[in-house]
């Protein structure tokens, strides 16, 4: 039997909203490997049979546990999950050993087996990939146990492990997306924030919507969000504990409006725009001590404003050469250099995590893209296309993009969509109500 790690339960943030689950560092892949930068992409065959109750409290665990992990997987555009009613072997034991042959006879090419024990409020899950064409295992088995109703937490660490084995590449399925729920008439919208899985499921909401709320910002280690609400009769950024979900105003100052809100990778600063006597600038400002500074002086609207991962530069968006396009600047300020050359005009800039692209919003020609283009403007690549896209936000891997999509006509409604930075593999996110402004969390703890 393959040596697996054990571990014990954790309260990750916000149980209420998150669950409790811890996670095993990841082996490192064997040869059965998709490369993502080929740019055709046949998905993978991939066989996930139910997983296996070791006890009673399992059985109720052992099905659903299994079909998020498929799911999550095959949501990927990477892999095509080959359906139960096609397998020949039957998994009935954890330690039983893998019948490659029948496996290989519906040509599934990796393997995912795995088992469940659940009693009382505290549930064990272990699984094992298997490379079929190889007979081998891929890496050592792994272990996560946490509390009952963090099992889809504990499927998602399960495909987020299998996604990283196989892609070399970050998971990002157990991570989180703070967005706007929205509701009512296109012109008298209600707005509320809610969090939810990155799939749409266990939805909370965070506020009422008697303000309108705007652009949800986690920070870097999730425990908290930013966000611009109207509750003062104009746009100013609040500062919420997702744990608690205590919120105060970040920056007030009268006579001025702030919004725009991000933080900055040390999780202290945040950097945000201003607009005082009709000039929109860019400022900082200490969360705890609330010194504040500013980075621009320019008559144009300096907005949108998206730090490095390093900390060291950040890119925003000005109308300061007579069109909306990207600049990038040091984080100390400065003379800032524009980035964006194509046709149209750009927006909304957001610097990957892995700090290798600047995802963005283009307007051109009647039409909304999102794009991504490399740090220094260069390789511009328009992923999507329609009558309104906006607004991207980065999974954890810096692989996937979520962003707002808004129909036309009086009954268009927002919703939130994904793709990948190939621009393959757009789908929409189901939401319970319509939905804009999406930001992505770090992996859960």
């Amino acid at each position: 039997m393959t040596r697996l790690r054990y571990l014990t339960p954790a309260i990750a943030f916000s149980l209420a909203l998150f669950g409790g689950v811890t996670f095993a560092q990841l082996a490192q892949a064997e040869p059965l490997r998709i490369e993502l930068n080929n740019p055709v992409i046949e998905p993978m065959p991939f066989a996930v049979p139910d997983f296996v109750a070791e006890n009673g409290g399992g059985e109720d665990y052992a099905a659903k546990i299994s079909r998020v992990i498929a799911a999550d997987l095959a949501g990927t555009g990477l892999f095509a999950e080959i359906p139960a009613a096609a397998h020949i072997a039957r998994v009935t034991s954890f330690d039983a050993p893998v019948s490659y042959p029948d496996w290989k006879a519906i040509n599934a090419q990796a393997l995912i087996t795995g088992a469940v024990q659940a009693s009382g409020d505290q549930i064990v899950v272990k699984f094992r990939l298997f490379d079929v064409f190889s007979g081998q295992q891929m890496g050592e088995g792994l272990q996560f146990a946490g509390t009952a109703q963090s099992w889809r937490r504990m499927a998602h660490k399960v495909a987020d492990a299998a996604y990283a084995r196989i892609t070399g590449e970050g998971g990002y399925f157990d991570s989180r997306v703070v967005f706007v729920s929205e509701s009512g008439p296109k012109n008298q919208r209600a707005k509320r924030l809610g969090v939810m899985d990155y799939d749409g499921a266990n939805v909370a909401y965070l506020t009422d919507s008697a303000s309108i709320v705007l652009a949800p910002r986690f920070s870097p280690s999730g425990d908290r969000i930013l966000f611009t609400s109207y509750t003062s009769g104009f746009p100013q950024i609040y500062l919420m504990d997702v744990g608690s979900l205590q919120t105060r105003s970040l920056e007030e100052q009268p006579g001025t409006m702030t919004f725009a809100p991000r933080f900055a990778p040390d999780g202290r600063t945040v950097v945000f725009s201003l607009e005082r006597g009709g000039n929109t600038d860019i400022y900082t400002v200490d969360t705890q001590s609330g010194t504040l500074s500013q980075l621009t002086d320019a008559p144009s609207i300096e907005t949108a404003p998206s730090y490095s991962p390093d900390g060291s530069k950040i890119v925003f968006e000005s109308d300061r050469s007579g069109t909306q396009q990207l600049y990038v600047m040091s984080a100390g300020g400065g003379e800032p250099r524009r980035i964006s050359n194509g046709a149209g005009r750009y927006g909304t800039p957001v610097w990957s995590p892995r700090g290798d692209y600047i995802a963005f919003t283009k307007q051109n020609e009647g039409r909304f893209h999102i794009g991504v283009m490399l740090t220094d403007g260069s390789e511009e690549k328009l992923l999507t296309a329609s009558f309104l896209d906006e607004g991207p936000t980065w999974a954890p891997n810096g692989r996937v993009i979520m962003f707002t999509r808004e129909q036309a006509g009086e009954g268009g409604q927002p919703a939130l969509y994904s793709v990948d930075i190939s621009g393959r593999n757009l789908r929409q996110i189901s939401t319970e109500t319509p939905a804009s402004d999406p930001a992505w969390s770090p992996l859960l703890p």
